[in-house]
């Protein structure tokens, strides 16, 4: 992994990328409540943190220290906002017992992973090798057209499709939140939460799209807003030799 990491750090980025939908993709298809998707997004987890605290990366990738300019970023209120978005139409529990832990544990996987591949991995990668609009406008789009995935695991078409545009508005946060916070825990947390939520969701399709109009109101505001504040901390994290 380190040696295709140092020769072209984009390609790796690409790889995780396409490894990640493709293994998740495969796992998911019988439930979210399976353990064998928990084990193995566990499995995937623990193997990109192992590689990004073995190779001293986690500052460089913003898992060393939560946000210094939490002022500044209005101690990402707006983020956790949308975060409680699934829980607005009230608590239903989609499953019972062990099948309700797995997915708990899998979606808190699963934000963990999608922020470090796509804000960590990509974002950073494209981010050294290009310019910084470029770099945020493909980490949000390459995020949100990874959740055609979906297709794959029952969801009908049409969902499938908003579910993308909302993804993409997400994505647009979440990068906008680490390139201006230099920390990757903001947006693992919420990321994670929103997921874990999805899990007791039990919101109508009016709220849901409620839930999406605010989502995307609060990309542009919020994401144009940060535009807007100062040097992006992200710029004084230290590069890795390479």
């Amino acid at each position: 992994m380190i040696k295709l990491y140092r020769k072209n750090e984009l390609m790796f980025a690409i790889g995780c990328i396409v490894v990640y939908v493709v293994v998740c993709g495969n796992l998911r298809a019988p439930g979210d409540d399976n353990p064998y998707m928990t084990l193995g997004l566990l499995v995937m987890a623990a193997l990109l943190f192992l590689f990004v605290k073995k190779n001293e990366l986690m500052e460089e990738y913003g898992l060393s220290a939560w946000a210094k300019n939490s002022k500044q970023m209005l101690y990402f209120l707006p983020l956790w906002l949308i975060t409680t978005g699934n829980l607005w139409g009230g608590i239903v529990p989609k499953y019972q017992g062990l099948g309700l832990l797995c997915a708990v544990v899998s979606f808190a996987l699963v934000g963990f992973l999608e922020e470090l591949i796509f804000r960590g991995f990509l974002f950073r990668a494209m981010l050294r090798d290009g310019s910084k609009t470029s770099a945020i406008i493909i980490s949000s789009v390459t995020f949100g057209m990874g959740h055609i995935v979906n297709l794959l695991t029952g969801h009908a078409a049409p969902e499938t499709i908003v579910q993308v545009f909302w993804a993409i508005a997400m994505g647009f946060i979440f990068t906008m939140v680490y390139y201006k916070s230099g920390s990757l825990l903001p947006g693992i947390l919420a990321h994670s939460l929103i997921d874990v939520f999805s899990v007791f969701s039990g919101r109508s399709d009016t709220v849901t799209w409620i839930f999406i109009g605010v989502t995307i109101a609060v990309a542009v505001g919020y994401g144009f807003y940060l535009r807007a504040q100062e040097t992006p901390a992200i710029n004084r994290i230290a590069r890795t030799e390479k």
